[in-house]
């Protein structure tokens, strides 16, 4: 009508996402990048209150709390585990009934009561007599109940960051939309900076808070740490209006269990040689796609086979799902088998990652440390690593993925997830021998009656270098491998995926270094590691996670070999078509 405003229609996502209450979400109001930089500073922040405490753990543990370097390279490493661990809690509650958001907040919260917790217990109890802590002075004893209240406030902060880092990374990429061809791309880029945000954030925690932890000033550290994590949920509930969501699907181990069930039941039950026998439920037009049928793991293709039983139950009404599965439902099923194999491989990899957090820091503690008088703290070689990390996120996005793209016309978008995680497996196995070469080489100039070396610690910078360029390549790609291709209704278990192979790596190291330790003791040798490393053979043990990851190498290139991409309804395929699968409901 003529003098009348016409409103623009606004459009929706077309993915399925919705708003904060529950309404379908707008995509000029919602998402996007402004929520992803809320995230990605909400990381960075958490990241940085994590590894205050953290990156310094294991010096904690031996100049406070009075355990050797074995036993607190151990206690390191079962509480990085646990943390890990936790990150399977946190993708169910959130994939099953909270949702991502929810889930992030409950757990941040958690985390912020475990470092206030911690902060105080170091500043009442802990670190006493006053300005004990650092290389010089030790602290004294402490009692049961101040060791329980450490553990407590430790693995409260392990149970809040755990819970909260597979659905934070997740979070992030709902916000693009990935049936838009912009906002597709927007949400490949988000995986590489998040990464490079919880890098960034770490490196404040390893140079400033490990330097003054390093010298003893602990409460001070932990009370940052504890700041950070406050103004960090503060700037993740300011962004609540703009977030996208997905629906929770409900208990995905209760849909795994139908499958299996189902299945069993249908043992005798001959499977159709063709796959558009088998029952696809009809699913409403909300972003929702079904999962084509595909070969492998056959005998779960039974629970999706329609018998006459189900025929006849479906003249009722409905069906039992513990007898009939839908086609999508038993895909999801196999998409996580099929990861299994992948996931089991990048374990290795976690082990070599993890001895930058242990190894690393008590090899550095026992090499030249101070320049013109100025001490540098072991830990924060670490921010070599995180340089590292920045560097090789923009060589791989700006030059190499690009360069690929243009002679590999079989790759246009570059290197795949599975190319790049293998590349950061040959990149730790590099890691390894130059740490080992060090290690020999600083044996070589120190003496067996102090744990001292005149080695200069700078020369550990290759093997940070190595570890954060391997980081890039596996990391990154397993964040992004498993969020594409886990099902709709697990996204947050894919990303619990790779927490939790970090998590199994930091048990598998606390288990190897056990046994190194009981076969290479004698009465001639206290061990590779010994609380004295002049008097062991730290390089040996480097050399040793060298040949294991080796090892594990041509494992993964079998297994990446044999995997199979998940498919989608709808989906264009190479030829140019659509992939449809027609309806076969009972």
């Amino acid at each position: 009508m003529i003098g009348k405003k016409v409103k623009k229609q606004e459009e929706c996502t077309l993915d399925g996402t919705v708003d904060q209450h529950g309404q379908p979400a707008i995509r000029e109001r919602t998402g996007t990048w402004f929520a992803a930089i809320l995230i990605l500073v909400n990381q960075g922040l958490a990241t940085l209150a994590f590894f205050g405490v953290g990156v310094n753990l294991v010096l904690f543990l031996t100049r406070v709390m009075g355990q050797d370097n074995a036993e607190a390279a151990n206690s390191v490493s079962k509480w990085t585990g646990t943390v890990y661990i936790f990150s399977l809690l946190g993708a169910f509650l959130s994939d099953s009934y909270w949702g991502r958001y929810k889930t992030c907040a409950i757990f941040q919260a958690i985390f912020v009561v475990g470092l206030v917790s911690f902060s105080l217990s170091s500043h009442i109890f802990l670190v006493k007599p006053d300005g004990c802590g650092s290389e010089q002075t030790p602290c004294g004893s402490h009692s049961k109940v101040q060791i329980a209240l450490f553990y407590v406030s430790i693995y409260l902060i392990a149970l809040g960051n755990g819970g909260y880092q597979p659905n934070i990374a997740t979070l992030g990429a709902d916000q693009f939309d990935e049936d838009h061809p912009k906002e597709a791309h927007s949400k490949v880029a988000f995986f590489s900076y998040f990464y490079l945000a919880l890098n960034l954030g770490s490196l404040f925690s390893n140079t400033v808070l490990g330097y003054f932890e390093d010298k003893g000033i602990w409460a001070l550290g932990f009370w940052a740490s504890t700041a950070s994590a406050v103004v960090a949920l503060g700037l993740f509930l300011i962004g609540t209006p703009r977030y996208r969501h997905f629906i929770p699907k409900g208990n995905p181990l209760s849909r795994v269990c139908q499958v299996v069930i189902a299945a069993t039941r249908k043992w005798k039950v001959e499977i159709p040689s063709s796959g558009e026998e088998l029952y696809v439920k009809e699913i409403s037009n909300n972003g929702e796609r079904n999962l084509l049928h595909t070969e492998g793991f056959k005998f779960l293709d039974r629970a999706a086979v329609i018998t006459s039983k189900e025929n006849t139950l479906n003249q009722g009404g409905s069906h039992s799902p513990w007898r009939l599965c839908p086609v999508t439902q038993v895909e999801e099923v196999k998409c996580i088998l099929r990861l299994l194999p992948i996931w089991l491989c990048t374990i290795l990899y976690s082990v070599v990652f993890t001895q930058m957090a242990s190894l690393f820091v008590e090899q550095g503690a026992a090499m030249k440390t101070t320049i013109a008088n100025f001490h540098i703290p072991p830990a924060s070689m670490s921010s070599f690593d995180i340089l590292s990390v920045a560097a090789f996120i923009f060589i791989y996005r700006r030059v190499l993925d690009p360069l690929v793209a243009r002679f590999k016309k079989s790759s246009p978008n570059g290197l795949s997830e599975l190319q790049r995680m293998g590349i950061g497996l040959v990149i730790a196995v590099m890691a390894m021998v130059a740490a080992g070469i060090v290690e020999h080489f600083r044996l070589k100039s120190s003496s067996s009656s102090s744990n001292s070396s005149s080695l200069s610690i700078f020369w550990q910078i290759p093997q940070y270098v190595l570890i954060g360029a391997s980081e890039v390549f596996m990391y990154v790609g397993q964040l992004e491998f498993f969020n594409k291709e886990a099902p709709a209704g697990l996204k947050s278990f894919g990303s619990a995926l790779c927490m939790t192979s970090i998590s199994l790596g930091n048990y598998v190291s606390s288990l190897l270094v056990t046994i190194v330790m009981k076969i290479s003791a004698s009465d001639a040798m206290p061990g590779w590691i010994p609380g004295n490393l002049n008097k062991g053979h730290l390089d040996r043990f480097y050399f040793l996670l060298a040949a294991l990851t080796t090892g594990d190498f041509v494992v993964y290139l079998i297994c990446a070999n044999w995997y199979q991409c998940i498919k989608l309804e709808g989906k264009i395929s190479e030829e140019g078509n659509k992939e449809e699968q027609g309806d076969r409901r009972v």
